[in-house]
């Protein structure tokens, strides 16, 4: 969008629309005094909620004038600006903020500052409210066209949330390698067709071709580069608190999902005891039933709500017990109660690729040839094994119609049962 000089000075000359905002920029020393920074944040996320535009500091909005911004105070107004995207702004808006030279028909250059801001794959909240951007200006929002833009950009809308183009990112952020695994001899030979087809890349609102959320999920090599939360936290601690001086192992496990499913299983699989008694052949009995914990990590990675910003999968391992939580509520009309006996995917996409992954990590008793399972087995397989394995039920609980935990108990040592 305007992306020669000419095409940005013509712009500026026809004044502002649904897709331009221009600002002039005062300073008191050496801090920013104008605009004030509650109403630059409503505009910035009033542009997010909307559609993809930029915002021109440097430029009066009545006049239609350059003006510009002093070079010495050009780094000022940058910081001033991400200060005001990541305090402001709720969750962080990301976009980007140029320094832009323009040479007007005098002759003289003057130093404008750029932002570009993308359409969010998320609504959000600045100082004033929830403001969405109408021509010119912009408008807060009332409860039901808020409530309809939530429904929009979240699992119940047409093109489900795990479709969606990922702002920012590019078709060479997928890697061959990743992607590729998901053809089969009737795939098209056309790698952009190929990719279409499997809805790993998708045109966004401007007509630019972008990776989906699943692509940036599966196929990229660093999703939470793009998707900040797109990852698994696991710690394990000694005894049963969950306390940070008691903190055992700790890592935050990233890459594809598939990888992320691997190496959380390997966290667990070596941070867990495995009792030995002579009866008389050496019988082992592991903490926990790796089936199980594999059952379980799929269901957080591949059901979690990857639309709700800044949470991440939390994997918590203790002496007595192993807790998972998963952001999100349960999909459509499923209760705790009935998880055993019913099956829904919130990311319909996610689960269809994780499908058609091979097993990348030997676990005792699965019967698996492909990461997923669309038969509905997971939650039972979680029940059974774990239940036979410490004799207590595991246990599903949400909190706030907005996290899901699993609770898996510990086997006893020997003799402590």
């Amino acid at each position: 969008m305007f992306d020669l000089t000419s095409e940005l000075l013509k712009q500026i000359t026809l004044g502002e629309d649904s897709v331009l905002e221009l600002k002039t920029v005062e300073f008191s020393g050496n801090k920013v005094s104008g605009p004030h920074r509650n109403s630059m944040a409503d505009e910035m996320a009033a542009m997010a909620n909307a559609h993809t535009g930029v915002i021109l500091l440097g430029v009066d909005d009545q006049s239609r004038t350059v003006t510009g911004i002093p070079v010495e105070k050009l780094d000022v107004t940058e910081t001033w600006l991400r200060n005001i995207c990541n305090d402001l702004i709720d969750p962080p808006l990301d976009c980007i903020i140029r320094k832009v030279p323009i040479t007007l028909d005098d002759g003289v250059e003057r130093t404008i500052i750029r932002i570009d801001i993308p359409r969010s794959l998320f609504v959000h909240q600045s100082p004033g409210g929830y403001f969405r951007r109408i021509g010119s200006s912009r408008r807060q929002m009332k409860p039901d066209i808020l409530a309809r833009l939530f429904q929009q950009r979240s699992q119940t809308r047409m093109i489900r949330f795990d479709e969606q183009p990922v702002p920012g990112a590019t078709i060479n952020n997928l890697n061959p390698k990743l992607w590729s695994r998901f053809r089969t001899t009737i795939s098209p030979k056309d790698d952009l067709e190929f990719l279409e087809k499997m809805k790993l890349i998708v045109k966004d609102e401007d007509g630019v071709t972008r990776p989906t959320v699943s692509g940036i999920l599966m196929a990229c090599d660093a999703p939470e580069s793009f998707m900040s939360s797109a990852y698994i936290q696991a710690v394990c601690y000694r005894g049963t608190e969950r306390n940070g001086a008691y903190q055992l192992d700790a890592k935050d496990i990233t890459g594809p999902l598939d990888i992320q499913i691997r190496d959380a299983c390997k966290f667990v699989d070596r941070n867990m005891r495995v009792y030995a008694i002579k009866a008389p052949n050496r019988i082992e009995t592991p903490q926990f039933s790796l089936n199980a914990v594999f059952e379980a990590v799929v269901n957080a990675v591949a059901h979690r709500d990857y639309a709700v910003y800044g949470s991440k999968i939390r994997l918590h391992q203790f002496a007595d017990r192993l807790e998972i939580f998963s952001p999100g509520s349960i999909p459509n009309t499923m209760t705790v109660d009935s998880l055993s006996e019913r099956q829904s995917a919130r990311n319909e996409l996610i689960t269809s690729l994780l499908a058609r992954c091979s097993m990348n990590i030997d676990v005792i008793g699965s019967q698996r040839n492909y990461i997923m399972d669309k038969r509905g087995e997971g939650v039972p397989i979680i029940l059974t094994e774990s239940t036979a394995l410490s004799g207590k039920m595991p246990v599903y609980r949400l909190f706030d119609d907005a996290e899901l935990m699993l609770t898996i108990f510990a086997a006893a040592p020997p003799g402590e049962e």
